[in-house]
């Protein structure tokens, strides 16, 4: 029998000192190792929070098979694309924040007749009525013209979000809401709060949420579930978003709320990785938000990531990944300059509807 602790056998990674405490942040190495065996020209999509965006402009750059499910129009620029919200996340759905918000548009991608029963917002403007879906209010900046405009473009989203985890190898994921809004009578979510960017707040319709563990839990293995019986070889990959919250509607501190928020994605990311060989979790947020960072990567407004942070989570990402499995054939991108890319990113405004928020501070 050995009398040897178990722990006299680990590798230095294994120890705070050895791994974090004496190398610091940019000397650690084998942060993150995937668990699969992909091909090298392995596909991936992405989707979730605003801190998302980096992954999809980082996998661009470096050349891999980012799935673009619904590009822009031929001819549109670049710039104009995003305003539009083409080529920011896989499929034209804006931020995910909540896991509730990931299983709508996955029931919503499988069953077309859903379409029909999706909340359509309308609003007066100087330029006359326009329309929106309450599901993604603001991919189109001004609005539908008309209620079968705004419908039948989130039909076509819908369609798009079902080739992101039909046709991919690897979806990717960012957790970064517990708190949300659902419709009281329905449950179903709201891409943010009616009344912020578009709609009008109605305190009998509109319910706030903030999503315990179970609830999180089940909402993410359901979606799973059903995009895997559709893909059965689908891998995902969790993370979870640095960022803090805008604001809480919890009553609580948002310094505390941002704290549970984070704390719980980032515990139940942990157990569904550890539970099931198709997920994995990558640890965007421990790189960034972690004692080791001392806060060093955020902005002064202690959200934003800034570029040195963008650059140091995507070499983790990249050097964790297994791409050694033989390539199927298919066509990759060009690679471009990718700390260049990294730069610009971190430098220009993201898509980010939550930012909205920060207009109701009367602080």
């Amino acid at each position: 029998m050995s009398r040897a602790s178990p722990y006299a056998r680990l590798p230095a990674r294994a120890f705070w000192r050895s791994a974090v405490a004496d190398v610091g942040i940019h000397g650690m190495d084998a942060l993150w190792r995937s668990p699969w065996t992909l091909p090298a020209d392995a596909r991936f999509t992405t989707f979730g929070s605003c801190f998302a965006q980096h992954i999809s402009r980082a996998l661009r750059s470096r050349g891999f098979n980012w799935l673009n499910c619904e590009p822009a129009p031929p001819g549109l620029p670049d710039e104009v694309a995003r305003m539009f919200n083409y080529g920011v996340f896989s499929a034209r759905t804006g931020n995910i924040y909540t896991a509730r918000q990931l299983l709508h548009w996955t029931r919503l991608a499988l069953d077309p007749a859903l379409i029909d029963r999706q909340e359509i917002w309308d609003e007066v403007t100087r330029k006359g009525t326009c329309y929106r879906p309450a599901l993604c209010p603001v991919i189109e900046p001004d609005g539908f013209p008309t209620e079968a405009e705004a419908r039948g473009a989130l039909a076509g989203t819908a369609r798009a979000f079902r080739r992101a985890f039909t046709e991919t190898d690897v979806f990717v994921f960012t957790l970064g809401l517990t708190e949300g809004w659902v419709n009281r009578d329905s449950g179903a979510p709201y891409a943010l709060c009616p009344g912020t960017i578009a709609g009008q707040f109605d305190a009998d319709r509109h319910l706030f949420e903030n999503a315990a563990y179970p609830a999180i839990r089940a909402d993410l293995e359901n979606a799973f579930a059903l995009m895997r019986a559709a893909n059965p070889d689908l891998h995902i990959l969790l993370t979870v978003s640095p960022v803090p919250l805008t604001a809480t509607a919890s009553g609580d501190h948002v310094l505390p709320a941002t704290t549970y928020s984070k704390s719980t994605l980032r515990a139940v990311a942990g157990d569904l990785a550890g539970s099931a060989a198709h997920v994995d979790y990558f640890p965007s947020y421990e790189i960034i938000a972690a004692p080791p960072a001392r806060a060093a990567f955020f902005a002064p407004n202690l959200r934003s990531v800034e570029e040195a942070g963008v650059t140091l989570v995507m070499q983790h990402f990249f050097a964790g990944l297994d791409l050694s499995a033989p390539a199927r054939g298919r066509q990759t991108a060009r690679p471009q300059d990718a700390a260049a890319v990294d730069a610009s990113l971190a430098a220009e405004d993201l898509v980010c509807e939550e930012q909205s928020l920060e207009a109701s501070d009367g602080a």
